[in-house]
C-alpha cells in the first residue's frame, strides 16, 4: 500500500494503508492506557485513558492535552483496538457505539475515504472537492467483483445489485437518502453512469461514440470527468440525458446546496435476460411547487426560469414576452448567480438534452411558453376597493400577456378571477372575490400549472425511455428522496417526508434482521426470531391508521369534509383522539409555537398545523381551470385535461377571517386530498421495494460551510441518527454482530488457552468449544455455529486485551531465555578459546624445539612416503562404494514391493470389474421391464390430463362470466353511492345558502347604518378639507412674498459684488503709487551705493528686497481684506438662501402630504361610492325611501366629485407653480454655490501665495534684525574707538587692529548670514513648492470629496460643510490679520532703524577711510592665519578620509561576514537536504527490498505450482499406463471368452450383448485416454511456459536488482562525495571566517586608535549632523502626517489646520536650529582651540602614556569579547529568526482563522442587532394593531406574537452562537499557545539533531583515528616481525657456528679418543632411528635422547 500514496492515484482515495493500521506501538499504547471515549462539546467525543474509579464516577486523563476530568460511568463508551482503525465495514467493530462509528467515519474522511459500509448501509460523506474515483478505469476495476473483494464505493453497491439481479433473477433497489447537499443526486447519477457503462449493448458501444452527460459541478459532491471516452447506445445516452432536464425543472439553489433536488424520484431501469438495458421509467414524489411563487433569502426558484431569461435569444424573448429578472414578482430575490455556473450555457445544455430525448420543437416551445406564463401570473396585481373587500384589477397588462401565452380570453379570465361562478344546488351564482382570495387563487394556479408541466415532462421522458419491443425481465430501482427533516417548526411537507423515512427505515430494519437471522438459522445457533421493523409500527400507525383511532392523515381528511372546520379544530380533534398515544405529545407550554409533537425514530419533531387543511385540499379556481382546459393552445389544454378532479371554489365555502382556506364544504368522494394521493403512491412504492432486494446508501453532509476536509461531529451524529445508521447499530447490539471463523479464532486466540487443546488433529468446532470453556466466558456473550463463532459487542476487544498482555509476557520470557542462551554460548566459546590457545602455545613451543633437529626433518619427509598413510583413504573409498551398493539394493527392493502392490491392486480391480459387469447385465434386464411399465402408465396419465384440461377451460369460462357480473354490480353500487352523495351535498348546500342569505340580510341592514354614519363623517371631513385649502392658499401667498424677498437679496448681492470690484480697482491704483515711491527709494539707494563700500551695497540690496516685499504684502493684505469681506457677504447670502430653501422644502412636503391626503379622501369616496352602488344593487328590498336616499347620495357624491376635481385641479396648478418656483430657486442657489466655490478656490490660492510671501518676509526681517543688531554693536564699538583715538593717539594702532579684526569678523559673519539666508530662501522655495503640491492634492481630495458628498449627501449636508468652511476661513482670516498687524509694526520699526543707520553711516564714512590702512595690515595677518587654518583643515580632511576608508573596510568585512554566515546557513540547509535524501534512499531501498521479497515469494509459488503440475503429469502418465494394461487384460479376457465358447449353456445373444458393452467401455476408455493425453499435453505446455516465464522473471529480477544495486552504489558514492565536498567547504569557510575575524580585530584596533585622535575634533560636527538628522526626521514626520491626512478624507479639514500649525512650529524650529548651528560653529572653534591646547599638553605629558596604552589594551580585549558575544548573538538571532518565521506563518494562519471567527461573530452580532431592531419595530406595529383592530384580527395578532417569539428565540440562538464563537476564539488562542509550544519543541529537536550530527562527526573522526592507529600498529608489528627475523637469522648463524665447533670437537675426539665407545654410540643411535621410523617420537623421548647425547659427549670429553 505504500505505493498507493500518490496524490493523483485514485487508489489513495479507495484503499486503506494497512501498515499504519497494524501498528504494534499503537496496539501497545491502547492496551497500556485503557483508552475510552468521553463526551465532548467540541469534538463530539474525545479519547481519554482511565486513571481512577470512584463509584459511579471515573477520573480520566484526556489524550490530547493530558488534562484530567471526572466523568459518569454511563457516559463512557469503549474504544476499539487499533486493528479496527479505518475499518471498511463498521458492523465488524467489536465496540459498536456512537463514538466508535463517528471516529471511524472521521478517520476515513480525513484520509480521503468518503465511502464506508455499516452493515447493509453504504455511508457517503460529501468531500466538497473533485476525487479521481469515477473514471472508466475505476468502473472496470469494480466490474465483476464481489462487494467484499473491493473497497467501499457506490460502484460496488451498483455492481452487487446488478450481479444479484442477473444471478438470482430478483429485482433490485438502491435507496439514496440524506439531507439537502449531502450528495444524493450525484450518487444517483453515478449509479446510472455505472449501469449505463456495464449494461449497454455491444451494438450501442460499437455504433455510437457519444460521451455521456458530463457531470456539472453544481453540487460540491466529488465528481470527476470520465478519464476516457465512454461509448453508449441511444437508450443509455437518453437515460443519461434525462438527468439535466429533470435538474433544470426540478432543482433549485438553496442555502445549503447550489443544486438541490426539490422532489423525490424513483428511477426504474429495466433489463433483459442478457442483462442489457431495455428501458426506464421515472416516478416523482412531493415536488416543492411553492418555490415557484416565493423563495427565502439568498435562494432561487427552479433553474429553468433563470436559464430561460438568461439564454433565450431575441426572437424567443419576443415570442415568450420575456422581461428582465427584476420585473417578475415571483423571482423574490432577482437574479442570484450560482458560483461556477452560467445559466446561459446550462440553458443550451438543457435544450440539447431535450433534442437527444427526441422532444419536438413545438413541444419545447409550448413548455417554455408555460414557464413564461408562470412568471406572468406573479405580475397580476389586485387592489382592494373602499368599504368592500372586493378585489379589482386596475392594470390588466400582465393578464393580457398571460392570456396570450396560455390561449385564453382576457375578459373571461378577469371575470373568472374577480367574480367566479359558483354552483349552489342546481344554479350558478357569481361571487365577488377579495384581494386576498384573488392573490391566493393566482398563486394556486401558478403552482398547479408548474406542477402539471413537471408531471407532463416526467411522463414525456418516460415515454421516450420506454422500449416496448424488448420486454424487460427484471429491473433495478434507484430511489433519490430527501432524508429525515427536523426544523424548529415543521409543516405538512415535513410530515410527509418523515412518514416516508419511517417506512423506509422499517423496510431496512426488516431486511437487515431477516438476513441476520437467516444466517443464525444457517449456522444453527439458538435465537428467538425478532422483527425489529415492528419497533417503528406505532409511529407509522399514528400517522397512517384509518380508524380506531384515526391517524393524523385520516383526521386531516376527515376535517376537510366538515364545514366550519379550521386548523385549530383539527389540532383539538387530533389531541382528543391520539392524546394518549406513546409516540404523540402535546406542546409543553401554553405559549409554545408547536401545535403537537411526534416522537420518530430519529427524535422528537414539533409540528405547526398552519394551513394544513388548505395544503391537503389544494383548491383551485375551477372557472380559470375550465378556461385553461378550453384553451386554444393544445398543449395547455392537454395539461388541464383532468379538470373534474380538482377541488373547486364551489367545494370550498365562505372563508373565515383568520385564513384563506379555513372553512370548507366539500362533496365527499368528489376529490382526493394530497395526503391520500401521497399515501397511495407511498404504498405502491413500498410494495415495489418489498418485492425487491434493497441496497441502502446514506449520504451525509459534513459541514454547512461547503468546505473540503472539515467535519462537524455533532452535525454528522444528527444525520447518522436521522439516516437510521445508529438505529441499525442499535439492532446489531441486540444480536451477535462480531463473528469469526473457527480456524481464525483458534489461530489468533489459542495463545490464551495453551493446554486446552490436546496434540494431534481436532475439529475446529471442538477446538473452539474447548477454548471457550478454558476462557470461562459467559454463555450469553457467544454462540457457536457450524462454521463460525458469534460474539456480542465488546467481547473481541476484551480478548484482544488479554492476548496483548499474554504476548508481552511471552516475549519478555523469550527475550530473557535468548539472552541467557547467548550469554552461556559466549562463555563456553571463550572457555574453548582459552584451551585452544594453551594447546597452540604448547604445540608452538614443541615445534620451535624440534624444527632444527635433523631427525625430525627426516621423519617429516619420510612419513608421507609410507604405505600405511594411504590405507585410510582406501578404506574410505571402499566404505563409500558399499553405501552406494546398499542404496541401490534398497531402491530395487522398494520398487519390487511397489510392483507387487500394484499387481495385487490390478487383480482386485479385475475381480471388481467382473462383478460389476454381472450386476450391470442384471440391471439392464430390470430396466427394460421398468421402461415398458412406464410407457403404459404414461398413456393412462395423458388421457387423464386431457380430461382435466377440458374441465379447467369450462371452469375458467364460468369464472369469467361471474367476474363480469361482479364488475357490473360494483359499478351500479358505485353510481348509487355517488347519487346519494350528490343529493346529500345539495341538501347541505341549500341549508348553508339559507343561513348565508339570512346573514347577508342582517349585514346589509348594519351596512346601511354604518353608511349613514360615514356620510356624516365625510361632511365633517369636507369642511376640514376646505379649511386646509384656505390655509394652503395663505401659505402660497407667503411663499410668493418670500420669493420676492429672495430676488431683492440677490440684487443686493450683485450690488455688493460691483462695489467690491470698484474697491479692487482702487487697491490696484494704490499699488501703482507704491511702486512709484519704490522707484524713488531705488534711486536714493543707488546714490548711497556710490558713496559706501561693499558692505553698504549689500545692505541696500536687502533694503530693496524688503521694500518690494512690504509693498507686495500691503497689496496682498488689502486684497485679502476685500476678499474676506466678499466671502462673509457670500456666506451670509448662502445661509439666508439655505434657510429659505429649508422653508420651501418643508412647505413642499406639507403640500405633498395634503395632496396625498386629498387623493386618499378622493379614493375613499370613490370606493365608498362604488361600494354603495354594488350594495344597493344587491339589496332585494328596493323601497322608495331607499331610492330617495340613493338619489340624494348620488347627487351629494356628484357634488363632492366636482368639488374634489376642482380642488384637485387648483391644487395641481398651485403645485406646478410651486415646482417651477422651487426649480428656479434651486438653480439660483446652485449658481451661487458654484460662484462661492470658485471664490473659495481663488481665496485658497491667494492664501497660499500670502503664506509663501509671509514666510519669505519673515526670513528677511529676521536677517535684517540680525544685521541691525550687528551694525548697532559695530557702531557703538566704532564710536568708542573714535573717542579713544581722539583721547589717546598712542593707542591708535591697537585700536585700528581691534577694529580691523572686528570688521573681519563682521564680514565673515555677514557672509555666513548671507549664505544662511540663501539656504533658507532655497528651503523656503522648496517648502513653498511642497506646500503648493500639498495644497493641490488637498484641492483634488476636496473636489473628490465634494463630488462624493454631492452624490451621497443632500443639500443640508452641503450647507453644513459650507458653514464649516466659512468658520475655518474666518479663523484663518483672523490669524492672517494678526500676522499682518505684527508685520506692519515690524516694518515700521525696521524703517525707523534704517533711517537712523543711514545717518550714522554718513558719519562713519570718514572714519572708515582712516581705518582702511589698518585693515590692509590685518588682512596680511589674516592670510597667515588662514594658511595655518587651511593646513589644519587639510589634516582634518585626511583624518576624515582615513576614517571613512576604515569605516568602508569595516563595512566590507561585515558584508563578508554576513556572506559567510549565509554560506554556513546554506551548508546547513544542504546538510538537511542530504539527510532528507538519505531518508528517501532508505525508504526506496526498503521498498525495493519489499519488491524483491514479493518477487521471490511469487517465484516460490510458481515453483511449487510447477512441481505440483509435474506430479500431476506423472500421476496422469501412470494412470494412462494402468489403463492401457487394464485394456490389454480386458482384450485378452474377451478373446479367452470368445475362444472358450462351448455349446453347453452359452447363449450367443448374451455374448453379443457383453461384447457390445465391452466395446462401449473400450471406446469410453479411449476417449478418457485421449482426454488425459490432451490434459497431459496442456500441462506440459503450461509447465514449459511457466519455466520460460520463471527464467525470464529471474533474469529480469536479477537485472533489476543489479541495476538497483548499481544505482544505490552510485548514489552512495555521490552522497559520500557530497559529504566530503561539504566538509572541505566547511573547513574553508572556517578558515576564511577565522582570517576575517583576525582582520576585523586588527582593523578595529586601528579604528579605535584613529577614533581616539579624531573624536575631539568631530564633536561639534557630529552635533550639527545630529541636529540636521533631527530636522530631516521631523520633515519626514510632517510628510507622513500629510499623507495620512490625504488618506483620511473625512477628517481632511481638521488635519489641514493641524498641519498649518505644525508647519509654523517647524519654521520656528528651523530658525532655532540655524541659531543653534551658529552657536555650534562657535563652540567648534572653541573646541579646536581646546584641542590644540590639549595636544600641547599631551606632547608635554608623556608620563601618562603607559596607563593609556594599558587602558587601550583592556578596551581592545573587551571589544574582542564583545565581538565574540555579538557573533554568538547573531547566530542565535538567525535561529530565532527561522523559528520566528515558522511561528509567524502558523500565527498568520491562526490569525486568519481568528479573523474569520471574529467576522462571523461580528456578523452574528449585526444579525442580532438587526433582529432587535426588527423586534422593536414589530412590537410597535403590534401595539398599533392592538389599538386599531383588536376586535377583528385576533388571529393575526396571535400570528405576530408567534413571530415575535420566534424572533426572540432566534435572538437567543444568535446570542448562543455568539457565545460559541467566543469559545471558538478562546480555543484558537489555546491552539496558538500550543503551536508556540510545538515551535519550542521543534527548536529543541533541532538542537538535539545538531548534537547528534556533531556526535556522529566526532565518532567518524574517532574511527578514522582508530584506523590510523591500527595501521600504525600494523606497521609496528611488521617492524617487530622483521626484527625477529633478523634475530632468527643471527641465531641460525650462531647455531651453525656451534655445529662447526661440535664437528671440530668430534674430529679432535676421533683423532685422540677411543673408537669403540664412539662406534657403540653410533650403532645405538642407528637402532634408535630405525625404531623411530615405525612410530612417532614424543617430546619426552626427544629430551631424554638429547640428554643421553650430551652425557656421552661429556664422557667422551673426559
Amino acid at each position: 500500500m505504500s505505493q498507493r500514496s500518490g496524490q493523483d492515484d485514485p487508489e489513495r482515495y479507495l484503499f486503506v494503508d494497512r501498515a499504519v493500521v497494524y501498528n504494534p506501538a499503537a496496539q501497545a499504547d491502547w492496551t497500556a492506557k485503557r483508552l475510552v471515549w468521553i463526551p465532548s462539546e467540541r469534538h463530539g467525543f474525545e479519547a481519554a485513558s482511565i486513571r481512577e474509579e470512584r463509584g459511579d464516577e471515573v477520573v480520566v486523563e484526556l489524550a490530547e492535552n493530558g488534562k484530567k476530568a471526572v466523568v459518569n460511568k454511563d457516559d463512557i463508551q469503549k474504544m476499539n483496538p487499533p486493528k479496527f482503525t479505518k475499518v471498511e465495514d463498521m458492523a465488524e467493530l467489536t465496540c459498536l457505539n456512537e463514538a466508535s462509528v463517528l471516529h471511524n467515519l472521521k478517520d476515513r474522511y480525513y484520509s480521503g475515504l468518503i465511502y464506508t459500509y455499516s452493515g447493509l448501509f453504504c455511508v457517503v460523506i460529501n468531500p466538497y472537492k473533485n476525487l479521481p474515483i469515477y473514471s472508466e478505469n475505476i468502473i472496470e476495476m469494480y466490474r465483476g467483483k464481489k462487494r467484499h473483494e473491493m473497497p467501499p464505493h457506490i460502484y460496488a453497491i451498483s455492481e452487487s445489485a446488478y450481479r444479484c439481479m442477473l444471478q438470482d433473477r430478483e429485482d433490485q433497489s438502491i435507496l439514496c437518502t440524506g439531507e439537502s447537499g449531502a450528495g444524493k443526486t450525484e450518487n444517483t447519477k453515478k449509479v446510472i453512469q455505472y449501469l449505463a457503462h456495464v449494461a449497454s449493448s455491444h451494438k450501442g458501444r460499437r455504433d455510437h461514440n457519444i460521451p455521456p452527460e458530463s457531470p456539472k459541478p453544481v453540487k460540491l459532491q466529488a465528481q470527476n470527468a470520465v478519464s476516457g471516452p465512454l461509448f453508449y447506445g441511444e437508450l443509455e445516452r437518453q437515460l443519461l440525458q434525462a438527468n439535466p432536464i429533470l435538474e433544470s425543472f426540478g432543482n433549485a439553489k438553496t442555502v445549503k446546496n447550489d443544486n438541490s433536488s426539490r422532489f423525490g424520484k424513483f428511477i426504474r431501469i429495466n433489463f433483459d435476460v442478457a442483462g442489457y438495458i431495455v428501458g426506464a421509467n421515472i416516478e416523482t414524489y412531493l415536488l416543492e411547487k411553492s418555490r415557484a411563487i416565493r423563495q427565502a433569502k439568498d435562494e432561487r426558484t427552479f433553474h429553468i426560469f433563470y436559464q430561460l431569461l438568461a439564454g433565450a435569444g431575441e426572437h424567443l424573448r419576443s415570442d415568450l414576452l420575456l422581461e428582465g429578472f427584476n420585473n417578475y414578482r415571483f423571482l423574490s430575490n432577482g437574479n442570484i448567480p450560482i458560483p461556477g455556473q452560467q445559466d446561459k450555457d446550462n440553458f443550451h445544455e438543457t435544450m440539447e438534452a431535450m433534442h437527444i430525448m427526441s422532444f419536438a420543437h413545438e413541444e419545447i416551445l409550448a413548455m417554455l411558453r408555460v414557464v413564461s406564463s408562470v412568471l406572468q401570473f406573479g405580475n397580476i396585481i389586485f387592489k382592494k376597493e373602499r368599504n368592500t373587500d372586493q378585489a379589482s384589477m386596475p392594470d390588466n397588462t400582465a393578464a393580457q400577456k398571460l392570456c396570450h401565452l396560455l390561449g385564453m380570453n382576457v375578459m373571461e379570465f378577469t371575470r373568472a378571477i374577480l367574480t367566479p361562478r359558483i354552483k349552489v344546488g342546481r344554479d350558478y351564482v357569481q361571487k365577488a372575490q377579495t384581494k386576498e382570495q384573488a392573490d391566493f387563487a393566482v398563486e394556486a394556479l401558478a403552482k398547479a400549472t408548474y406542477e402539471r408541466l413537471f408531471r407532463w415532462l416526467v411522463h414525456r421522458i418516460n415515454k421516450a425511455l420506454d422500449r416496448t419491443k424488448r420486454q424487460g425481465a427484471s429491473f433495478i430501482g434507484i430511489l433519490d428522496i430527501a432524508g429525515f427533516e427536523i426544523f424548529q417548526l415543521n409543516s405538512f411537507e415535513q410530515l410527509c417526508i418523515n412518514y416516508t423515512n419511517e417506512k423506509l427505515q422499517q423496510l431496512f430494519n426488516h431486511t437487515m434482521f431477516i438476513l441476520e437471522q437467516e444466517e443464525y438459522q444457517r449456522e444453527g445457533i439458538e435465537w428467538s426470531f425478532i422483527d425489529f421493523g415492528l419497533d417503528l409500527q406505532p409511529c407509522i400507525d399514528l400517522i397512517e391508521r384509518p380508524a380506531n383511532p384515526p391517524g393524523v392523515l385520516a383526521l386531516l381528511d376527515e376535517e376537510c369534509w366538515f364545514p366550519k372546520a379550521t386548523d385549530k379544530t383539527f389540532v383539538d380533534k387530533l389531541i382528543q383522539e391520539q392524546g394518549t398515544h406513546t409516540k404523540f405529545q402535546r406542546p409543553r407550554q401554553l405559549k409554545d409555537k408547536a401545535d403537537f409533537c411526534i416522537i420518530h425514530y430519529a427524535g422528537r419533531v414539533d409540528y405547526k398545523a398552519d394551513e394544513w387543511l388548505m395544503k391537503n385540499m389544494d383548491p383551485l379556481n375551477d372557472n380559470v381551470a375550465t378556461l385553461l382546459h378550453q384553451s386554444t393552445d393544445k398543449f395547455v389544454a392537454e395539461l388541464w385535461k383532468d379538470v373534474d378532479r380538482i377541488v373547486g371554489l364551489d367545494q370550498v365555502a365562505g372563508m373565515n377571517e383568520t385564513a384563506f382556506g379555513a372553512t370548507y364544504k366539500t362533496k365527499k368522494g368528489m376529490f382526493r386530498t394530497v395526503g391520500q394521493l401521497y399515501k397511495e403512491s407511498l404504498t405502491k412504492l413500498m410494495a415495489t421495494l418489498r418485492n425487491t432486494n434493497p441496497n441502502f446508501v446514506r449520504c451525509i453532509i459534513p459541514n454547512h460551510e461547503k468546505r473540503a476536509g472539515k467535519l462537524e461531529p455533532h452535525l454528522v451524529l444528527d444525520q447518522l441518527r436521522c439516516n437510521g445508521v445508529l438505529e441499525g447499530i442499535r439492532i446489531c447490539r441486540q444480536g451477535f454482530p462480531n463473528r469469526i471463523v473457527f480456524q481464525e479464532f483458534r489461530q489468533r486466540y489459542e495463545i490464551l488457552t495453551p493446554n486446552a487443546i490436546p496434540k494431534g488433529f481436532m475439529d475446529g468446532k471442538q477446538a473452539c468449544e474447548r477454548m471457550i470453556q478454558a476462557l470461562e466466558l459467559d454463555p450469553n456473550l457467544f454462540r457457536i455455529g457450524q462454521s463460525k463463532i458469534f460474539f456480542r459487542t465488546g467481547v473481541l476487544a476484551h480478548l484482544e486485551e488479554e492476548r496483548d498482555l499474554k504476548i508481552t509476557d511471552i516475549i519478555i520470557y523469550f527475550q530473557s531465555v535468548c539472552r541467557g542462551y547467548l550469554a552461556r554460548k559466549a562463555f563456553a566459546k571463550k572457555q574453548q578459546q582459552l584451551s585452544a590457545l594453551k594447546v597452540l602455545q604448547r604445540n608452538c613451543a614443541a615445534y620451535l624445539k624440534l624444527r632444527h633437529w635433523q631427525w625430525w626433518r627426516l621423519f617429516t619427509k619420510v612419513k608421507p612416503l609410507l604405505q600405511v598413510t594411504r590405507q585410510e583413504e582406501e578404506l574410505q573409498a571402499k566404505d563409500e562404494e558399499l553405501v552406494k551398493v546398499k542404496e541401490r539394493q534398497l531402491k530395487v527392493e522398494n520398487e519390487l514391493v511397489e510392483m507387487e502392490r500394484k499387481h495385487q491392486q490390478l487383480l482386485e480391480e479385475k475381480n471388481i470389474l467382473a462383478e460389476q459387469l454381472h450386476a450391470e447385465t442384471e440391471l439392464f434386464a430390470e430396466a427394460e421391464e421398468m421402461r415398458v411399465r412406464l410407457l403404459s402408465r404414461k398413456q393412462e396419465l395423458e388421457e387423464i390430463l386431457h380430461d382435466l384440461e377440458s374441465r379447467v377451460e369450462e371452469e375458467e369460462e364460468r369464472n369469467q362470466s361471474l367476474q363480469n357480473e361482479k364488475k357490473k354490480m360494483q359499478s351500479h353500487i358505485q353510481d348509487l353511492e355517488e347519487q346519494l352523495d350528490e343529493e346529500e351535498a345539495a341538501r347541505q348546500k341549500l341549508q348553508l345558502d339559507k343561513v348565508t342569505a339570512e346573514a347577508k340580510i342582517k349585514k346589509m341592514e348594519e351596512d346601511i347604518l354604518l353608511l349613514e354614519d360615514q356620510n356624516s363623517k365625510f361632511l365633517k371631513e369636507k369642511k376640514l378639507v376646505e379649511d386646509r385649502i384656505a390655509e394652503m392658499t395663505s401659505q402660497l401667498a407667503e411663499e410668493e412674498e418670500k420669493a420676492k424677498n429672495l430676488g431683492k437679496v440677490k440684487n443686493k448681492q450683485e450690488m455688493m459684488m460691483v462695489d467690491l470690484e470698484e474697491r479692487l480697482k482702487k487697491e490696484e491704483k494704490t499699488r501703482q503709487e507704491l511702486e512709484k515711491a519704490k522707484r524713488k527709494l531705488d534711486a536714493e539707494t543707488t546714490d548711497l551705493q556710490d558713496q559706501i563700500a561693499e558692505l553698504q551695497a549689500q545692505i541696500e540690496e536687502l533694503k530693496m528686497q524688503l521694500a518690494k516685499k512690504e509693498e507686495e504684502l500691503q497689496a496682498l493684505l488689502a486684497r485679502s481684506d476685500e476678499e474676506a469681506a466678499q466671502k462673509n457677504n457670500a456666506l451670509k447670502q448662502v445661509r439666508e438662501l439655505q434657510a429659505q430653501l429649508a422653508e420651501l422644502q418643508e412647505d413642499l412636503e406639507s403640500e405633498r402630504i395634503c395632496r396625498s391626503k386629498a387623493e386618499k379622501l378622493k379614493r375613499d369616496l370613490s370606493e365608498e361610492l362604488e361600494a354603495l352602488k354594488t350594495e344597493l344593487e344587491d339589496t332585494l328590498d328596493t323601497t322608495a325611501a331607499q331610492q330617495e336616499l340613493r338619489s340624494k347620495r348620488e347627487q351629494e357624491v356628484a357634488e363632492l366629485k366636482k368639488a374634489i376635481e376642482e380642488e384637485s385641479k387648483n391644487h395641481e396648478a398651485q403645485i406646478q407653480d410651486m415646482r417651477q418656483r422651487h426649480a428656479q430657486v434651486l438653480e439660483e442657489l446652485s449658481d451661487q454655490l458654484e460662484q462661492a466655490r470658485r471664490f473659495k478656490a481663488n481665496l485658497e490660492k491667494n492664501k497660499q501665495c500670502l503664506e509663501s510671501d509671509n514666510k519669505e518676509l519673515a526670513c528677511e526681517v529676521k536677517s535684517l534684525q540680525q544685521t541691525k543688531t550687528e551694525s548697532e554693536y559695530k557702531r557703538k564699538k566704532v564710536e568708542g574707538q573714535l573717542q579713544e583715538f581722539m583721547a589717546r593717539a598712542t593707542e591708535m594702532e591697537r585700536a585700528k587692529g581691534e577694529l580691523s579684526e572686528r570688521s573681519l569678523r563682521l564680514q565673515t559673519e555677514l557672509d555666513n548670514v548671507s549664505a544662511l539666508l540663501e539656504e533658507a530662501e532655497k528651503k523656503g522655495v522648496k517648502l513653498a513648492k511642497e506646500v503648493d503640491n500639498l495644497n493641490s492634492k488637498l484641492q483634488d481630495s476636496e473636489e473628490l470629496l465634494q463630488e462624493e458628498t454631492r452624490q451621497k449627501l443632500n443639500l443640508s449636508g452641503q450647507i453644513r460643510q459650507l458653514e464649516a468652511d466659512k468658520n475655518n476661513l474666518l479663523e484663518q482670516q483672523e490669524e492672517d490679520e494678526e500676522a499682518r498687524r505684527g508685520l506692519e509694526k515690524q516694518l515700521q520699526t525696521v524703517q525707523a532703524q534704517l533711517f537712523e543707520t543711514k545717518k550714522k553711516l554718513d558719519e562713519d564714512v570718514g572714519v572708515i577711510e582712516g581705518l582702511e590702512e589698518a585693515k590692509r595690515k590685518l588682512q596680511k595677518d589674516m592670510e597667515l592665519t588662514n594658511q595655518r587654518l587651511e593646513e589644519k583643515t587639510m589634516a582634518l580632511d585626511k583624518m576624515e578620509k582615513t576614517k571613512n576608508r576604515l569605516q568602508q573596510e569595516l563595512d566590507d568585512q561585515m558584508v563578508d561576514l554576513d556572506h559567510q554566515r549565509q554560506i554556513v546557513s546554506n551548508l546547513e540547509k544542504k546538510q538537511k537536504k542530504f539527510d532528507q535524501m538519505l531518508a528517501e534512499e532508505k525508504t526506496i531501498s526498503a521498498r525495493y527490498a519489499e519488491e524483491r521479497d514479493r518477487a521471490e515469494a511469487e517465484a516460490r509459488e510458481k515453483e511449487t505450482k510447477a512441481l505440483s503440475l509435474a506430479k500431476a503429469l506423472e500421476e496422469a502418465l501412470e494412470a494412462k499406463e494402468e489403463l492401457e494394461r487394464f485394456n490389454k487384460q480386458l482384450r485378452a479376457e474377451m478373446e479367452d471368452l470368445m475362444s472358450s465358447k462351448d455349446d453347453v449353456g452359452k447363449n450367443v445373444h448374451e455374448l453379443e450383448k457383453s461384447k457390445r458393452t465391452l466395446e462401449q467401455q473400450v471406446a469410453e476408455m479411449r476417449t478418457q485416454l485421449e482426454e488425459l493425453e490432451d490434459e497431459l499435453q496442456a500441462t506440459e505446455d503450461a509447465k514449459l511456459r511457466l519455466e520460460v516465464n520463471m527464467q525470464a522473471m529471474k533474469a529480469q529480477f536479477d537485472r533489476d536488482l543489479q541495476a538497483k544495486d548499481e544505482q544505490g552504489e552510485e548514489m552512495k558514492r555521490a552522497l559520500v562525495k557530497q559529504v566530503r565536498e561539504m566538509e572541505a567547504e566547511l573547513e574553508d569557510e572556517r578558515k576564511q571566517r577565522s582570517l576575517a575575524v583576525a582582520a576585523k580585530k586588527k582593523l578595529e584596533v586601528d579604528l579605535n586608535e584613529l577614533e581616539g585622535q579624531i573624536e575631539a575634533a568631530n564633536k561639534g560636527r557630529d552635533e550639527a549632523i545630529k541636529q540636521l538628522k533631527k530636522l530631516q526626521v521631523q520633515m519626514k514626520d510632517y510628510q507622513r502626517e500629510l499623507e495620512e491626512a490625504r488618506a483620511a478624507r473625512d477628517e481632511i479639514f481638521t488635519q489641514s489646520k493641524e498641519n498649518e500649525k505644525k508647519f509654523k512650529n517647524l519654521e520656528a524650529e528651523i530658525l532655532q536650529l540655524h541659531e543653534d548651528y551658529a552657536a555650534s560653529e562657535r563652540a567648534r572653534r572653541h573646541a579646536e582651540q581646546e584641542r590644540d591646547e590639549l595636544a600641547d599638553e599631551i606632547s608635554n605629558s608623556a608620563a601618562g602614556k603607559s596607563s593609556l596604552l594599558e587602558e587601550k589594551r583592556r578596551l581592545e580585549a573587551r571589544i574582542a569579547q564583545l565581538e565574540e558575544e555579538l557573533e554568538e548573538e547573531q547566530g542565535n538571532m538567525e535561529l530565532l529568526n527561522d523559528r520566528f518565521r515558522k511561528s509567524s506563518t502558523q500565527v498568520d494562519t491562526l490569525n486568519a482563522e481568528l479573523a474569520a471567527e471574529r467576522s462571523a461573530a461580528q456578523k452574528s452580532e449585526n444579525a442580532r442587532q438587526q433582529m432587535e431592531r426588527q423586534n422593536k419595530e414589530l412590537k410597535a406595529k403590534l401595539a398599533e394593531l392592538e389599538g386599531a383592530v383588536k376586535s377583528k384580527f385576533k388571529a393575526s395578532i396571535t400570528a405576530l406574537e408567534a413571530k415575535i417569539l420566534q424572533l426572540e428565540e432566534q435572538l437567543e440562538q444568535e446570542a448562543k452562537e455568539r457565545a460559541a464563537a467566543n469559545k471558538i476564539v478562546r480555543r484558537t488562542e489555546k491552539k496558538l499557545k500550543e503551536v508556540m509550544m510545538q515551535v519550542e519543541d521543534e527548536r529543541r529537536h533541532a538542537d538535539q539533531f545538531k548534537e547528534q550530527m556533531e556526535k556522529a562527526n566526532s565518532r567518524m573522526k574517532q574511527l578514522k583515528r582508530q584506523l590510523e592507529e591500527a595501521e600504525e600498529e600494523a606497521t609496528r608489528a611488521n617492524a617487530s616481525r622483521r626484527k625477529l627475523q633478523r634475530e632468527l637469522d643471527d641465531a641460525t648463524e650462531a647455531s651453525e657456528g656451534l655445529t662447526r665447533e661440535v664437528n671440530s670437537l668430534k674430529n679432535r675426539l676421533r683423532r685422540g679418543g677411543p673408537v669403540s665407545s664412539f662406534s657403540s654410540n653410533r650403532s645405538g643411535r642407528r637402532n634408535l632411528n630405525l625404531d623411530g621410523a615405525s612410530g612417532d617420537m614424543s617430546d619426552d623421548d626427544a629430551d631424554s635422547r638429547s640428554n643421553d647425547f650430551n652425557d656421552t659427549q661429556t664422557s667422551n670429553a673426559e
